[in-house]
């Protein structure tokens, strides 16, 4: 083969086919079959994703849960078996039922996933032939028709009318034109009209090209294989677990070394004070927390996807909720990813056009007066020429076949009533091309040849000598000319794309594409989706920004801006980031929310930039080329109907209806979940301190042992667990997204919160001392039986404190979260059967209470909640005043 070192968009078709060995012909199949060998399939590497191995052990990695396996080991030396074994039966269920989770999300990414191109067809030996796109070799000579996805990278060698959807890879939304001339080296991916790529879909006309790149060769492969580039970064909740159960650690084996030097000081026994030591460390770690924390975000799991979020991995979610910055595709996220004609400027008037999508419903405005289409000779001509200068046509279940942009332009016809079926066909054709910017079609209307055109405004307007205005054909002056452009230039001034239309009588020899009769310009847009402005309100209310970034022009992106609510500064380019360095491109986008012609790189360094200077992250996309950023974010989310396979396994969520809603909607449930994990972390660790300060204090004045190890493993895992556990699923709190994101750096425990977990365990556990102590004398056995009870009362008197930490069991109702009755009543039923069943009672030393027992415990601790109301009611009155 030939060897250049120009790129390809710069060689001619003869240059590009020596080089690589091909002809017109195509690759002999001995050939293609050597070269497949020589280049590999065709195909991306796929990041293999992880099996069911790796899946269960990414759920040891947690610093809290090596803490646990820690104390299990501890338990095991000093001979507490049972805790041992329980404690190491709930790290497996932890594991299993996260890895599950887990499992079944890359299950879900199995079913939505879609292969780029299955079948291409190829030139071999001369002839066409359908082969597995996997086989496509350089060299080759791949055709392409309407509706066909692009196998490999083209040199197109030739094109008519052939139009390709690039935004995958792009995100340029408006399909582009193609050509075979040879462009200059410096021209930009997003202009190399000669060039088709891997990946892209065909949405009109036909060519061929030749195979100059496959595999990860491609511009595709060059893009997946950055974002692999790319390292994970941690979530917020797994930084704050980190911090939590080093916080853990180290209070565990402060109250060791503390128990060992009282007890040694009390002149006790030295094997006496190190086993009850380690036996109070233990006590300090809520064994719960891993499993609940699992739970509750496999619950949001199910929740998430009820709001159209698959959850890929389970910290996603409550990560999602922390965002203080999103970064927005617009086709199809914002945008409804269906080109609509919204204006039609005639000679002489300007209509706006009702109805959105593919539908045709809708109707034809002039001003707020309602035209009728019939009645107006010149709307039903435009429409006509625009439907018959066309290759597209409405599918039978509501969508399009052919380009979005001639699908627009059928779909207003319809409105007016006409239809494809009964226009005339296409004798001949002019192509469309990126170089033309028309398209001419000749069509028999009775004993006459009628051309109609459509194209770019200046383009038509050129080559039109009269006009058609109050339904009669009048000369086109200069004057009117330039009327009629000023209306297109401020129909483009909107971020509207303008296609114009036009028709000449033919006779014999005549030219078609000179001597025209100028009809007008249709304005057309992908209007916004319906519900994007209120989520942006509503994210704006929340404390987030949102910046929309996209490959289309900045126009177009300005308008949609305009049409979502987005505040309205100049739009950066990918030029203007390219000349800017960090800190002013840092700076710049503290004001510019619209990023528009923009690449794989640039997004990749923005989001870097903002993860960089504190901010939590969420990034959508669809294409190859928001695969890096979607990776860079704490939050990459793609989209799952038009999203690509590269794009969804660089993601942490799958929106399985590509609508930025529903982004917002996860936000909440992000919220939600981030507040129940502080609350029942902060009413596990409360329920800890209360047990140690009961040991410990009792140790300190020389009494026995306030709770056995069992029934503190009973307390923490079984009456504590379960309550815990449905403060996981508590009702989001009034004003959860009016209120900005949490602090990034914020702890679970922040001096505030652990000042309330002392307070209240210290509580709890002086209580239950002064029980134990009052009795202990004249019954131990009871003494404690009314200790270990006690602390199971007034755990879940205390849970009513954690629902809210504003708001009081009034304002947000004591029923509302029924789980909650459920799981209190259950407990209680259970710490009965530890009290009264034979069995239970020889496991954990207990003996029968009266119920006038059961009632004091209520009453001592009663107190509890009301304090905590009390505090909340004061704590908002004070709020409100001030």
């Amino acid at each position: 083969m030939a060897d250049s070192s120009a790129p390809w968009h710069a060689r001619d078709q003869a240059e590009a086919l020596l080089t690589l060995g091909s002809c017109d012909g195509g690759l002999s199949p001995a050939e293609a079959g050597a070269r497949l060998e020589r280049y590999g399939e065709n195909r991306l590497d796929r990041e293999e994703g992880p099996g069911p191995a790796a899946i269960v052990l990414r759920q040891f990695r947690s610093t809290l849960v090596a803490i646990l396996i820690a104390a299990a080991v501890f338990s095991l030396i000093i001979g507490e078996t049972v805790d041992a074994v329980a404690i190491l039966i709930i790290v497996l269920m932890n594991a299993a039922f996260g890895a599950v989770q887990e499992w079944q999300a890359e299950k879900a990414m199995e079913a939505l996933r879609r292969m780029l191109g299955l079948q291409a067809v190829v030139v071999r030996g001369g002839r066409e032939t359908g082969i597995d796109a996997a086989a496509v070799v350089p060299g080759d000579i791949v055709v392409l028709d309407t509706g066909m996805k692009v196998p490999a990278d083209l040199r197109l060698i030739s094109a008519t009318s052939l139009q390709v959807d690039e935004a995958p890879l792009t995100g340029e939304s408006v399909p582009v034109g193609k050509a075979t001339h040879p462009l200059p080296e410096e021209t930009p991916l997003m202009e190399r009209a000669n060039m088709a790529y891997m990946g892209t879909a065909v949405v009109n006309g036909r060519g061929r090209g030749v195979a100059v790149a496959t595999g990860m060769a491609t511009e595709f492969g060059r893009i997946a294989g950055l974002s692999r580039a790319v390292r994970d970064i941690e979530t917020p909740l797994a930084r704050r677990l980190a911090v939590l159960s080093t916080r853990i650690g180290q209070i565990a084996l402060v109250v060791a070394a503390a128990v060992v030097l009282a007890g040694l000081l009390q002149g006790r026994g030295a094997y006496e004070v190190v086993l009850t030591g380690v036996s109070l460390a233990v006590a300090v770690i809520p064994e719960g927390l891993p499993a609940v924390v699992t739970l509750t975000l496999a619950i949001g799991v199910r929740a998430m996807l009820g709001r159209n979020c698959l959850i890929r991995h389970l910290p996603a979610s409550e990560t999602l909720g922390a965002v203080s910055v999103i970064g927005t595709d617009k086709t199809g996220t914002l945008t409804k990813n269906e080109m609509t004609v919204t204006a039609i400027a005639l000679p002489g008037q300007d209509l706006r056009v009702s109805g959105t999508g593919y539908a045709p419903m809708g109707g034809f405005f002039a001003g707020e007066r309602t035209v009728d289409p019939a009645g107006m000779p010149g709307l039903s001509a435009f429409l006509r020429a625009a439907a018959i200068c066309n290759h597209a046509s409405i599918a039978p279940d509501g969508g399009i076949v052919g380009s979005p942009t001639e699908g627009a332009l059928v779909v207003a016809a319809a409105k007016a009533g006409i239809r494809r079926e009964g226009l005339p066909g296409i004798e001949e054709e002019l192509s469309f091309s990126s170089v033309r910017k028309r398209m001419t079609v000749i069509v028999g209307e009775g004993e006459r040849r009628v051309a109609y055109m459509k194209g770019g405004p200046e383009i038509v307007l050129a080559r039109c000598t009269a006009v058609l205005a109050d339904g009669a054909v009048r000369p086109l002056d200069t004057g009117t000319r330039e009327v009629l452009a000023d209306g297109v230039e401020r129909m483009a001034g909107e971020g509207l794309r303008v296609i114009a239309a036009a028709y000449r009588l033919l006779d014999d020899g005549e030219d078609p594409e000179e001597g025209l009769v100028y009809l007008g310009a249709a304005g057309i847009q992908d209007p916004p989706r319906e519900e994007a402005r209120e989520a942006v309100e509503q994210a704006k209310k929340a404390g987030i920004d949102v910046i929309m970034i996209t490959g289309d022009a900045p126009l177009t992106a300005a308008a949609v801006g305009r049409a979502v609510g987005l505040e309205q500064g100049e739009a950066l380019t990918g030029a203007d980031i390219d000349r800017m360095d960090d800190a002013s491109l840092l700076i710049a986008l503290k004001s510019a929310n619209i990023l528009a012609r923009v690449t794989a790189e640039h997004k990749l360094r923005v989001i870097g930039l903002l993860t960089g200077d504190g901010h939590i992250v969420a990034m959508t996309g669809d294409g190859v080329n928001d695969a890096p950023a979607l990776k860079k974010a704490h939050v990459g989310i793609a989209m799952g109907v038009k999203g690509t396979d590269v794009a969804r396994e660089a993601s942490d969520i799958v929106l399985v209806d590509d609508n930025f809603a529903s982004i917002v909607a996860g936000v909440e449930e992000g919220r939600r979940e981030a507040d129940n994990i502080a609350k029942f972390t902060r009413y596990l660790l409360s329920s800890n301190v209360g047990e140690i300060a009961a040991v410990a204090g009792g140790l300190v004045a020389g009494l026995p042992l306030v709770l056995l190890p069992a029934q503190i493993l009973w307390v923490n895992l079984v009456t504590d667990g379960a309550t815990a556990l449905v403060l996981g699923v508590e009702p989001a709190e009034r004003g959860i997204m009016r209120r900005p994101p949490a602090d990034p750096g914020a702890e679970i425990l922040s001096s505030r919160a652990m000042a309330a977990v002392l307070l209240i365990g210290g509580w709890i556990g002086a209580v239950v001392l002064l029980i134990f102590a009052l009795l202990q004398e004249a019954d131990l056995d009871r003494a404690r039986t009314l200790a270990f009870t006690g602390f199971v009362v007034f755990e879940l008197i205390n849970v009513f404190n954690f629902r809210s930490f504003s708001s009081t069991l009034r304002k947000i109702g004591p029923f509302s979260n029924r789980y909650l009755v459920a799981a209190v009543s259950v407990s209680l039923a259970l710490q009965a059967a530890a009290v009264y069943h034979p069995i239970l009672q020889a496991a954990f030393r207990t003996v029968p209470l009266g119920v006038g027992d059961w009632v004091l415990l209520v009453l001592i601790g009663l107190p509890l909640l009301t304090a905590g109301e009390g505090w909340k009611w004061v704590a908002a009155r004070r709020e409100k005043s001030g």
